[in-house]
C-alpha cells in the first residue's frame, strides 16, 4: 500500500487512547502512511500501544514549535489509528506505518507522563445522501483532476484512489491531504462534521489553488518568451557578425568599445601593480556579453580609470606678485589672513610641490573662507573643485561604495579628480566641523588617509580599488569651529583664523565688491543708484551686525530689488539715492537699536563673548529683590557657565561682607543674573570678571561706565585668567563703540595680532586679580 491509499475501517475501538502529538499537518481518517517518531515520550506511548491493542491517537498541537505539548496545547479533534508495522532505526527512532481509522474527540485527560493517556469519544460524519452532495463530490473530483493534469507531484496511483472513493466525506479528506494549505485550515476540515460544509470548504481551496497554477504558468509562459527571444537574437546577432566579417563591414560596438579603451588606457602613464589589474579587467571584458549586466558594470569601471588623470601634471612656476595682487583684489582687509597664505606659497614655491599641505581656514560664516580657496587656485592657476562634508554621515561619500554593489560609485576625491582631470587641483573640503557618524561608517576617519600625506601616496577608494596618487593636491578645509573637529584630523592641519570685519571695512566692502555685484544682479546699472556712505555705516550698525557678510549682502540686495521694481513702475527717477533717513522705506526698522546695548543702572556691564559666528557683546543684568538669600541663574547658560557665576558670586560676597556699605545686603536679598538674549545657548568661564562687576555694581548702587567692556576667567581666589578668541571679542567691541576694555594679563600678548586699525580708539588694561578690575569700575577720587 502507498501513503495515500485508502486503510479499511476498524469495528472495534478503545475508549482510551495513548495521544501521539502532531507538529506538522493532521492526518485525515482512511489513509495508510509512514510516520516517523523521534521524542522519547512518543515512543513510550507508540511501545505501549503496540503491546495493547496497537491503536494510537493523532492530535496536532495548536503551534508548530511546541515540543513537549500538553493537553491544553492540543487540538480537541483528532484521528485514531492502528500500528501495522514497527522499525527500530540506527539512530534510536522509530518508523511506524499506521492505518487510520475515524475522528475522535477527547473527552478527558486521564494521564500526561510520560505519556498522554485520554478518555474519548468517536464522531461520525453527519451526512445525508442528496443529489447536491453527490453533485458536489463531482465537482471536487473534475477540480482535482485538472490540477493533477500534467502535474508530476500527482501519481498515476492517487488519481486512481481518488476514483476509487465513495464516500464524499473522505473524497474530502483525501483532498484536504494533498493540498498544500495551511495546518489551521486542514485541522479546520478535520473538525468539521457536515460533509456538506466540508465539501464547500475544500471546493474553496481548490478554486485557489487552480487560480495560483493559472498564474504561474502565465508567468513561466512569459519567462520562456522571454528566454527564446534573447537566444533568438544572439544567433541573429552572431551570424550578423561572421557576415560582416566575411563582407568586410565594419565590427560590432563591442569591439569599438573595446578598441576605444585599448588605446586610452595605452596612453595612460600607469604604475606596474596598477597596469596589471587594468589589463585583467580588459582581458575579462573582452570576454563578455553585452547583453549581461557585468558588462556594464565593468565599461563603467574602465571608463573611471581612463577618465582619472594618472599622468604627472606640468610643473608651474609660482608667481608671488601675481598671487599677491589676485588676493588683494579678491579681497579686503583680513592682511594677517593674506600674509600668512603667501607666506605658505612661498615655502612651496622653494619646496616646488604641495605635498603634505593642509589649510584650515576658520571662522565665522560669511568672511570669505570659500572665495579664499578659490582666490588661492586662481592665483596658481590651478584647477578648483568645492565639496562640503556637512552633515555627511556615510564614509562611502569620501572613499566610494565596493562594485558589488547596484550602482557604486567613486568617493567624492575621485569623483572631482574626474571631473578637474588634473593631478594637482585645489580642492576645498566645506564645513568640515559639521561632519557625523553612523552605522554606515565615520567619514572624519575616511578623511584621515586622503589629508595624510603618509597615506594619501597610494589612496585606494573602495569603488577603484586601485592605489592613487592625491598628494599632489592642495587641500583647503574650512570650518566655523576648531571643538567639533576630531584631533587626529585637526593636527594634519594649518590653522588660519579669519575673525571677521568692524563696520568700517564692511562699508569698504560694500563699495568695492557688494554694490557692484548686487547691481548687476538685479539689472541696474550704477548710474541709476547712489549710496551715501551713512546709509553703508548704517545698514552695517543696525541690519547686519554679525562678523560676516551675508546679512549685509542680502540688504543691499533687498534695496537694489525694490529700487529695480519702482523704476519699472515708473515709480521713482534716476538717480534712486539711498541715505539714512529713507533707508527703514526699504529695510524695515533696524533689527539693532543702540538703546538695547545701553547700561541703563547699576547691575548692567557689557561683556565680550565669543561665538561660532564671530565675537559678540552681552549685556549681563542683574537684580536684587528683599527676601531670604538666594541665587538665581537665567538666559540658557552652560554648565560652565554656571560654575563661573558661582564663583562670582561666592568672590563677591566674600569681598563685601566686612564693607559697611553693602554689609548685609546679600543675606537679605534674591539676587538674579540674567543673560539677553534669553532663547540662545551661552557657555564658556570668560564671563567671570563680568558677572562679578555686575554683582559689585549692584551692591553697591553703583552704575558702570557706558563704553567700557570686559573679559576673562574669575578664579575663587581672585585671580583673572586668560581667555580665548580675543581678536574676535575686539572686533565685536569695535562694532559696539566699546571704548574701554578689561582683559586678562596672560592675554597682553595677543594683542599684537590685531590690525592697528581695530584697537584705535580703545583702552585695554590688562589685569591680573579682581582687585585692580575694582579699582578700573570704581576709581577712587
Amino acid at each position: 500500500m502507498s501513503k495515500f491509499e485508502i486503510a479499511p475501517l476498524e469495528l472495534s475501538l478503545p475508549q482510551k487512547l495513548r495521544i501521539v502529538p502532531m507538529t506538522g499537518k493532521p492526518i485525515f481518517p482512511g489513509i495508510f502512511t509512514p510516520l516517523m517518531i523521534s521524542s522519547d515520550e512518543d515512543k513510550a506511548a507508540v511501545e505501549e500501544a503496540v503491546e495493547s491493542d496497537g491503536h494510537v491517537g493523532l492530535v496536532l498541537t495548536r503551534t508548530a514549535e511546541q515540543e513537549q505539548p500538553g493537553f491544553e496545547e492540543l487540538y480537541q479533534i483528532g484521528t485514531v489509528a492502528k500500528i501495522v508495522k514497527r522499525i527500530n532505526l540506527p539512530d534510536g527512532g522509530i518508523n511506524v506505518f499506521i492505518s487510520t481509522i475515524r475522528r475522535f474527540k477527547i473527552k478527558k485527560p486521564i494521564q500526561s507522563a510520560p505519556s498522554l493517556i485520554a478518555a474519548v469519544e468517536y464522531i461520525d460524519d453527519d451526512y445525508e445522501d442528496s443529489n447536491e452532495i453527490k453533485a458536489m463530490a463531482r465537482s471536487l473530483l473534475t477540480e482535482i483532476k485538472q490540477i493533477s493534469e500534467g502535474n508530476p507531484l500527482f501519481s498515476e496511483e492517487m488519481r486512481l484512489n481518488m476514483v476509487n472513493i465513495d464516500h464524499p466525506g473522505k473524497i474530502a479528506d483525501f483532498i484536504t491531504s494533498i493540498l498544500n494549505i495551511d495546518r489551521d485550515e486542514q485541522q479546520g476540515v478535520l473538525e468539521t462534521l457536515d460533509i456538506q460544509d466540508r465539501m464547500e470548504k475544500v471546493l474553496v481551496f481548490l478554486k485557489n489553488e487552480k487560480e495560483l497554477l493559472r498564474i504561474q504558468k502565465k508567468i513561466q509562459s512569459q519567462i520562456n518568451e522571454k528566454i527564446e527571444k534573447s537566444q533568438r537574437e544572439y544567433f541573429l546577432k552572431e551570424q550578423l557578425k561572421t557576415i560582416k566579417e566575411e563582407l568586410g563591414i565594419a565590427v560590432d560596438g563591442k569591439s569599438e568599445e573595446l578598441n576605444r579603451l585599448e588605446e586610452a588606457i595605452e596612453a595612460l602613464q600607469l604604475p606596474e601593480d596598477v597596469r596589471e589589474q587594468v589589463d585583467k579587467e580588459l582581458h575579462k571584458f573582452s570576454l563578455m556579453d553585452p547583453n549581461t549586466s557585468d558588462y556594464h558594470v565593468t565599461r563603467n569601471y574602465l571608463d573611471t580609470i581612463v577618465s582619472l588623470p594618472w599622468n604627472d601634471p606640468e610643473h608651474k612656476e609660482i608667481d608671488m606678485k601675481k598671487a599677491s595682487k589676485i588676493l588683494n583684489a579678491d579681497h579686503y582687509g583680513l592682511e594677517d589672513v593674506k600674509e600668512r597664505i603667501l607666506e605658505f606659497l612661498a615655502v612651496h614655491k622653494k619646496k616646488k610641490d604641495f605635498k603634505g599641505s593642509i589649510i584650515l581656514l576658520v571662522g565665522p560664516p560669511g568672511v570669505g573662507k570659500t572665495s579664499i580657496g578659490k582666490s588661492v587656485a586662481r592665483s596658481l592657476g590651478k584647477e578648483f573643485f568645492r565639496f562640503s562634508v556637512g552633515g555627511m554621515r556615510d564614509e562611502a561619500e569620501i572613499k566610494g561604495h565596493r562594485r558589488t554593489y547596484v550602482g557604486a560609485m567613486p568617493g567624492k576625491i575621485i569623483q572631482g579628480l574626474k571631473i578637474v582631470k588634473s593631478k594637482d587641483p585645489v580642492f576645498m573640503i566645506d564645513e568640515i566641523d559639521k561632519l557625523g557618524a553612523s552605522f554606515q561608517g565615520d567619514p572624519s576617519s575616511a578623511l584621515l588617509e586622503v589629508l595624510d600625506p603618509e597615506q594619501n601616496i597610494s589612496f585606494r577608494d573602495h569603488y577603484l580599488d586601485l592605489p592613487f596618487d592625491v598628494s599632489q593636491v592642495l587641500f583647503i578645509v574650512t570650518a566655523n569651529t576648531l571643538d567639533s573637529i576630531p584631533r587626529p584630523l585637526l593636527d594634519r592641519m594649518e590653522v588660519i583664523r579669519l575673525s571677521g570685519y568692524i563696520a568700517q571695512e564692511k562699508v569698504a566692502i560694500a563699495k568695492k565688491y557688494i554694490i557692484p555685484k548686487s547691481l548687476e544682479k538685479n539689472g541696474l546699472d550704477k548710474k541709476e543708484v547712489s549710496f551715501k556712505k551713512n546709509a553703508l555705516q548704517k545698514i552695517a550698525e543696525g541690519y547686519a551686525r554679525e562678523a560676516g557678510m551675508r546679512n549685509y549682502e542680502k540688504a543691499v540686495n533687498k534695496i537694489n530689488r525694490k529700487i529695480a521694481t519702482k523704476l519699472v513702475m515708473e515709480e521713482a527717477e534716476t538717480p534712486v539715492e539711498i541715505d539714512e533717513s529713507n533707508l527703514p522705506d526699504y529695510l524695515g526698522q533696524p533689527f539693532f537699536r543702540e538703546e538695547d546695548r545701553k547700561i541703563l543702572k547699576p547691575g548692567m556691564v557689557t561683556g565680550l563673548a565669543w561665538t561660532n559666528f564671530g565675537g559678540d557683546t552681552l549685556i549681563i543684568e542683574t537684580v536684587a529683590t528683599k527676601g531670604r538669600e538666594n541665587f538665581k541663574l537665567t538666559g540658557q547658560m552652560g554648565k560652565v557657565m554656571q560654575e563661573s557665576a558661582n564663583i562670582a558670586y561666592t568672590w563677591v560676597k566674600k569681598n563685601l561682607e566686612d564693607q559697611k556699605d553693602t554689609e548685609g545686603f546679600f543675606s537679605e536679598h534674591t539676587v538674579h543674573i540674567h543673560i539677553p538674549a534669553g532663547a540662545t545657548p551661552k557657555d564658556g568661564p570668560s564671563a567671570g570678571i563680568t558677572m562679578a562687576s555686575a554683582l559689585l555694581s549692584l551692591a553697591r548702587n553703583r552704575k558702570i561706565r557706558k563704553r567700557l567692556g570686559m573679559t576673562g576667567e574669575l578664579s575663587l581666589s581672585g585671580s583673572v585668567l586668560p581667555i580665548g578668541g580675543l581678536k574676535e571679542k575686539t572686533i565685536a567691541a569695535k562694532r559696539a563703540k566699546v571704548k574701554e576694555i578689561i582683559i586678562p594679563k596672560a592675554n597682553e600678548r595677543d594683542l599684537a595680532e590685531i590690525p592697528e586699525h581695530i584697537t584705535r580708539g580703545i583702552t585695554f588694561y590688562p589685569v591680573e586679580h579682581m582687585e585692580e578690575v575694582l579699582e578700573i569700575l570704581f576709581p577712587k577720587k
